[in-house]
């Protein structure tokens, strides 16, 4: 653990420590603490005061200056700034960005080869892990219920357009291909798992654990899976590396992803330095490189769809987002006002 001295104002000298946020509760935190220890933390008031969005606040993997009392509670002063961040709309009609984690080096996407497995959804959380500076990787589980020559099938639909992806089918119950996994985890790294429930990312942390530190549920009738982890944590392994567990996304809501966008369709971006206007859209124009892959079958019409769709997402959050920080900006700038006339009446 890291320590420095900050001088204040009055010339009076506080020992801080830099840490590791661990866990995100709904009204606290956790942090690294001596020997990995989770120690309960909650945030100061100046950093809370200066909170403008949910962006501001500390994330599972975040490194924070904190002061710890007795290692079994923490005040947390300031947030480092992050290398990575990954980030996904609000869930439900609200125009917010959600934080999901910090500092992350490589990001496991998690899908099962059940009924699952949907390449579009796929690509969703690519361009989500791609715009947040993160390593994608692929994990696709219950390789156990399917034949070979079905995983080979969607092994290869998935490197189709995106071949330098790394993509490792594995079994939880069988444990084939966990020696490929394993050896992904180097020391020091942030490794963090998303996916849908029920995909087996709770019960992947407690083999790579060798203990079963969290709870898993089985499947529900229907196939769908249990919500088991209902918050973020990360956690410590042997190695020395660090992994973070997610609660399953029923909405993966995108933000302004434009660049992530990008490089998941990179065939696209491709294309489009070929169009006649610079700002084609891809839809309608006449001499549009993409419209006209897509008509001679080169451009599969599900993956153009899934890029039309995401794209106008991700320019609608942006547009309607900009408006309610202007909002937000104005309606904050009244109140002041009003405070501070408020403040002239009472001296009067």
């Amino acid at each position: 653990m890291e320590f420095y001295n900050k001088t204040d104002s009055d010339n009076k000298k506080t020992e801080f420590q830099i840490t590791l946020v661990t866990g995100v509760y709904k009204n606290s935190y956790t942090v690294s603490g001596d020997d990995n220890t989770e120690v309960r933390a909650e945030i100061t008031g100046n950093l809370q005061h200066k909170a403008e969005t949910p962006l501001d606040y500390p994330t599972v993997g975040d490194k924070v200056c904190v002061q710890i009392f007795n290692n079994d509670f923490a005040v947390i002063h300031e947030i480092i700034p992050r290398k990575s961040a990954l980030l996904r709309k609000m869930a439900g009609k609200k125009i917010s960005m959600q934080l999901i984690a910090a500092n992350v080096d490589t990001a496991f996407i998690i899908q099962s080869l059940d009924s699952d497995f949907n390449l579009r959804r796929i690509e969703r959380y690519l361009a989500i892990v791609n715009e947040g500076n993160i390593q994608p990787v692929i994990l696709l589980s219950k390789s156990d219920l399917i034949s070979n020559d079905e995983i080979v099938n969607k092994i290869s639909s998935i490197l189709a357009f995106m071949p330098e992806l790394k993509v490792f089918p594995f079994s939880n119950s069988t444990r084939y291909n966990f020696k490929s996994i394993t050896d992904l985890f180097v020391t020091g790294k942030i490794y963090c798992l998303l996916g849908s429930s029920g995909v087996g990312k709770t019960t992947l942390i407690n083999r790579l654990c060798g203990v079963d530190i969290f709870k898993t549920q089985t499947l529900r009738k229907i196939g769908k899976g249990r919500h088991t982890t209902t918050s973020r944590q990360l956690i410590y392994l042997a190695n020395g590396s660090m992994i973070i567990d997610t609660p399953g996304m029923r909405e993966l809501g995108i933000v302004n992803i434009q660049s992530g966008i990008e490089n998941t369709f990179e065939e696209i971006a491709v294309l489009a330095k070929k169009c006649r206007f610079n700002n084609c859209s891809h839809t309608s124009e006449k001499g549009c490189a993409v419209l006209e892959a897509l008509k001679q079958g080169k451009l599969p019409a599900e993956r153009y769809e899934n890029y039309i769709k995401m794209k106008k997402e991700s320019d609608y959050y942006e547009m309607s987002y900009v408006e309610k920080r202007r909002k937000d900006r104005e309606l904050g700038k009244f109140y002041r006002n009003v405070l501070k006339g408020n403040l002239k009446t009472k001296r009067w």
